[in-house]
Order: structure tokens, then C-alpha cells, then sequence
């Protein structure tokens, strides 16, 4: 799908989600003198204004991370990468995944990113000009397979897709199932959101069926907006790293807290 654009939704109490946990999982692989993979299969633009006009249009993150930037400490992996961004690139600024990544990576290390939608890519690759790392053009997906296993072996998949496609919901455990055999050693992150709905549950059914040793994590919060479908957001994690399952139980107590508060 090529309609997809995270502008949208860029800093929502979902990216906080999946970005604290992101960072606090690649700064504990770093502290081990090892190089080690990234790949990202749909990185989308890398680097956020949230006082454009697609943040503007939805607001979300006036209910994400204006409100929960406070919720870590100055030293927590996640609040030290956005400060560090916001240093360089003033302060409405947001990282994307690939840019958390990013600051929290070495020299040492490779950086694997895929974009398909051409203007998503452009701008991805502007902002990643001064990280370095492989960018494509292509399918996520792809680009996983024929990456899988990386060199090095060691290392970290995030799988961040739209979900605008609900055969996704149905495709996606068995495509990591493959992932999974083809780089047994490395973490494999997906994200996935709650809707009302929740068509989720099929899916992590299935790849709890398939992935008995995955850890899933979830958390819940109000729509962003009247109306609004999202409710929670997910991972599911293969070979987590030592300590993610505690601090994932931290950053739960944390929105747990949020949502007691007045929206």
C-alpha cells in the first residue's frame, strides 16, 4: 500500500509505546562489544515535525508524547534520543524508528531500512544522511527475506507495518515464522495496533501457535480523538532481549497511570 504516510500519527501514545521499548532494547544489545543488524522493513520518513499539517490535522500527539515525554527519566534510552533530536532540530521535532535507532547505534554496527511510498522514501533518506545505513526503495518484506540472516548475525528486526491491508492479519505469523527460521539468533519486533474491533487477536493467536517462545506485550489508552479506531498498541517479540520483559511491565505501570489522568 502507498497511502500510508506516519506524519499522520507520528509521537502517539502507540510510538511511545514501541519507540521506549525500541531504544531500551538496542541500548542493552550495545553494551556488549559485538557489532550488530538493524532492519527496519517499513521505516517510513525517519524524522518528524509535529507542527506540520499531517500532525496538525490529527493532533495525536498532543495525547502522546507532549504529555508522556515526562514519563522517563532524562537518562532513559528513549527520552535521551528525543532530547538529542530536539537539540539539533528544534523542538517540535520527533524521531521515527530508524532514527532511534540510529542515535543509540555505533560506528560498528549496519543499518538495513525499507520504504516503498517514493515520497516517504525521499525524505527518509535526507534525514538518515547524516547516520548512513542501506535505504531501498521496496517491499519490507522483501527486503527482510533476502537480508535474513544479516552480517552481522547479531542483531534487531522492527516490523512496523500499516495494517491497511487486513490480509496482513493473516499473512504475518507465518511470514515471521520464516523470518524466524532463516535468523533464528536475532530479535524479531513486530508492532501491531488494538483496534475496537480487534483484529489483532486472530493474529497473535496464530503466532503464539506458531512462536510459543514469542513475548507479547500490549498496552491500552483512549482513541486519540472521537472516533478514532486505535485503542492500545502491541508487540511481539522473539528472542527478547535479557531485562525487555521488566521494563515492558515499567512502561505498562506507566500508562496505566496515563489513563487514570483526564484526557
Amino acid at each position: 500500500m502507498l497511502s500510508y504516510q506516519h506524519g499522520f500519527h507520528a509521537g502517539n501514545l502507540a510510538d511511545v509505546h514501541k519507540h521506549s521499548l525500541l531504544a531500551w532494547a538496542l541500548n542493552y544489545m550495545v553494551q556488549k562489544d559485538k557489532p550488530l543488524s538493524y532492519i527496519e522493513t517499513h521505516a517510513g520518513r525517519g524524522l518528524y515535525d509535529l507542527q506540520d499539517t499531517q500532525a496538525q490535522k490529527t493532533g495525536e500527539a498532543a495525547t502522546g508524547i507532549d504529555i508522556a515525554a515526562d514519563w522517563f527519566s532524562g537518562d532513559h534510552p528513549y527520552r535521551a534520543v528525543l532530547t538529542r533530536v530536539r537539540d539539533a532540530n528544534g523542538p517540535s521535532a520527533y524521531p521515527g524508528s530508524p532514527v532511534v535507532a540510529a542515535e543509540i547505534l555505533r560506528p560498528m554496527d549496519n543499518i538495513h531500512l525499507s520504504e516503498l511510498h517514493p515520497k516517504e522514501y525521499a525524505a527518509l533518506q535526507d534525514n538518515m544522511r547524516p547516520y548512513g545505513g542501506v535505504i531501498r526503495q521496496r517491499d519490507g518484506w522483501e527486503m527482510a527475506m533476502s537480508t535474513c540472516p544479516p552480517d552481522p548475525r547479531r542483531g534487531l528486526m522492527l516490523i512496523d507495518p500499516s495494517f491497511e491491508v487486513k490480509a496482513d492479519y493473516e499473512t504475518i505469523p507465518k511470514t515471521i515464522a520464516k523470518l524466524h527460521r532463516k535468523w533464528p539468533v536475532g530479535v524479531i519486533m513486530l508492532w501491531y495496533p488494538i483496534l475496537t474491533d480487534g483484529p489483532h487477536r486472530q493474529m497473535t493467536s496464530a503466532l503464539r501457535a506458531l512462536l510459543a517462545d514469542g513475548f507479547k506485550h500490549e498496552v491500552t489508552f483512549p482513541p486519540a480523538r472521537p472516533g478514532h479506531r486505535m485503542i492500545g498498541s502491541g508487540l511481539f517479540v522473539l528472542n527478547p532481549p535479557y531485562g525487555l520483559t521488566e521494563e515492558a511491565a515499567s512502561v505498562a505501570r506507566l500508562f496505566q497511570d496515563r489513563i487514570k489522568t483526564p484526557m
